[in-house]
């Protein structure tokens, strides 16, 4: 009897120590401790564990993850969608990381692994998966990095000059087109600069919009990728938007557009850019 009585003693105690955390689908991941080999497949994601210092326990990423630049030797396994399962498995992760979107969660979980869906949109998502994240890694006061975001942004919207405020601004995500709503971080960011989104907030974070939406709300400005930009003014209608007529369209990078699309801790750099291209099209200038 004593001895049954220990083992319960030590069961609920290992219980209690057991790391639990829920995830975005509701769903509560228990582990015996802290993992140690991390599957990640959001880019996001994958940044915020590196800036959270532990990039060392990641043994795998996605084919987008690219940054910092030591997740770039790390084994590859597929997209954030559409992950090479058996490549995931072969890693022995203790938990992998992706986001609710992602059509391989429940395989990864029938075979016996570990899952933390999470899938930022918000600027408040991005202090909630911080703050998870934190929880998983054992990081103490991993809030701090989202403070840290959050006055890098703040500095950025208080450089704006007046002249710069309300620019009617179109950011597009992706083709199709998807654009960057109100409701969403890069939406949040454009509004505490001051400027105005075409994107109107029922429309949701991230809308596929008919183009002619774009060309009706006829912004002053366009952000857009290298990846997207070819053919913007063969859209339909859209060599008469304003944007394109007078030239004001800022043209990003692969590296640049990677920092303005991920909701994670480069999140005031993506502001900076947001203000260089406004600045840059002469719309903060006294006229």
């Amino acid at each position: 009897m004593k001895q049954i009585l220990l083992l319960l003693l030590a069961l609920l105690a290992a219980q209690a120590q057991a790391l639990q955390v829920t995830d975005d689908r509701g769903v509560t991941v228990t582990l015996a401790q802290s993992p140690q080999r991390i599957v990640s497949l959001l880019p996001s994601l994958t940044e915020t564990v590196c800036e959270l210092g532990q990039c060392r326990r990641l043994v795998g990423v996605d084919r987008y993850s690219n940054f910092p630049e030591a997740v770039r030797g790390l084994p590859q396994v597929g997209g954030g969608i559409d992950p090479n399962i058996e490549a995931v498995v072969a890693l022995k992760p203790d938990v992998v990381l992706m986001a609710t979107s992602s059509r391989g969660a429940q395989r990864l979980e029938a075979l016996g692994l570990k899952v933390l869906a999470l899938e930022p949109r918000s600027s408040a998502d991005v202090q909630r998966v911080m703050g998870k994240l934190g929880t998983l890694l054992e990081v103490p006061d991993a809030q701090r990095i989202w403070r840290a975001i959050d006055a890098g942004v703040s500095a950025v919207a208080q450089s704006m000059p007046a002249q710069a405020k309300n620019t009617r601004i179109y950011f597009e995500v992706n083709r199709g087109p998807y654009g960057a709503g109100t409701t969403s971080f890069i939406g949040e960011t454009m509004l505490r600069l001051g400027v105005k989104n075409i994107v109107t907030p029922e429309l949701g974070p991230f809308p596929k919009l008919n183009p002619e939406y774009v060309v009706r709300a006829n912004p002053d400005l366009i952000m857009v990728s290298e990846r997207n930009a070819q053919g913007l003014e063969q859209r339909p209608g859209w060599a008469g938007i304003r944007a394109l007529r007078e030239g004001r369209v800022c043209i990003f990078t692969a590296d640049e557009a990677d920092v303005l699309v991920r909701p994670g801790p480069r999140m005031a750099e993506a502001a900076r850019l947001m203000a260089r291209c406004i600045l840059a099209k002469g719309l903060g200038v006294q006229k």
